[in-house]
């Protein structure tokens, strides 16, 4: 399935994009997406329900707006150099265990929503991430079991102001979390709709301008060891992103760098999991 949400921000209803590319409208199942839906199996008592009710649900028109697949969840688990090719474009060394850090809930908006340079950004940067959503509360769990855990799939734009992340004291988390800063979907993908997460083609565009351009294979650290290894630090919640990390051709690994200004256009997919587009707009700018 893909799950869907819809409306204007903040009152954002629950939605399902049908095989047949109609949207509809399934509120009378569920209020929202969130932990509890997650936690209490409701992506199989859905695809149930849907079986019996689909004609009834009300359809969405395509001119309504797509927020976040998610309601905003408790947190979200980024991982750092997690491509091989993107490690060296940095210009720092494959790492021999994952790199975490934290990106602010706050910074989640839909997949069309506009994207807000920060005040006093100079290098706000792009990166298409494939971000995994957790369907079970997890830790401690091992990596053979780790799949069970994982309840699908989702785009990712992992924006970041490179100055407030890298030349300012202190964690990455600032360079992270800026309003807007996590647009997320079109859709999520339910897990078994994804046949293979470690061979997915990803790419980005700034302009039209190809910019990113890699599969997941060229992964680090694949998701049942990501899974496995946040566990042992914290409990992941249902619903609960990891973000698995951007590949090669960043605006920061460029020679010279390249950030974006307002006016830009972005846009961004990956296989089976759709694509999104995001207008970059000065901070205060209507």
């Amino acid at each position: 399935m893909k799950l869907i949400r819809f409306g204007t921000i903040g009152k954002e209803k629950p939605g399902v994009l049908l095989s047949n590319g109609k949207r509809v409208d399934v509120s009378d199942f569920t209020h929202d997406y969130d932990e509890l839906f997650f936690a209490s199996d409701g992506i199989s008592k859905l695809r149930s329900w849907l079986g019996k009710n689909t004609e009834k649900c009300p359809v969405i028109e395509n001119s309504v707006r797509l927020g976040p697949p998610i309601r905003r969840p408790s947190k979200i688990v980024c991982v750092g150099l997690n491509y091989a090719k993107h490690a060296s474009e940095s210009g720092m060394a494959i790492p021999k265990e994952p790199v975490l850090f934290f990106k602010a809930t706050s910074a989640i908006v839909g997949p069309n929503d506009d994207v807000i340079i920060p005040k006093e950004s100079q290098k706000t940067d792009w990166e298409v991430e494939l971000a995994i959503v957790m369907g079970k509360k997890t830790n401690y769990v091992d990596e053979k079991t780790a799949m069970k855990h994982v309840a699908g799939y989702v785009l990712h734009n992992d924006y970041s102001e490179r100055t407030f992340q890298l030349e300012r004291e202190g964690q990455w988390v600032k360079g992270k979390s800026c309003d807007t800063f996590a647009p997320l979907g079109p859709y999520l993908v339910t897990k078994d709709e994804v046949k293979d997460p470690h061979s997915l083609d990803l790419w980005l565009k700034v302009n039209g301008e190809t910019m990113q351009h890699s599969n997941t294979s060229d992964f680090v650290f694949g998701i049942p060891k990501l899974v496995s290894y946040i566990s042992q630090f914290m409990t992941l919640l249902p619903g609960d992103i990891i973000s698995t990390g951007t590949p090669f051709g960043v605006g920061l690994g460029l020679n010279p760098p390249r950030y974006l200004r307002p006016g830009d256009v972005v846009e961004l997919g990956i296989d089976g999991l759709g694509s999104s587009k995001q207008h970059i707009k000065a901070f205060g700018e209507k």
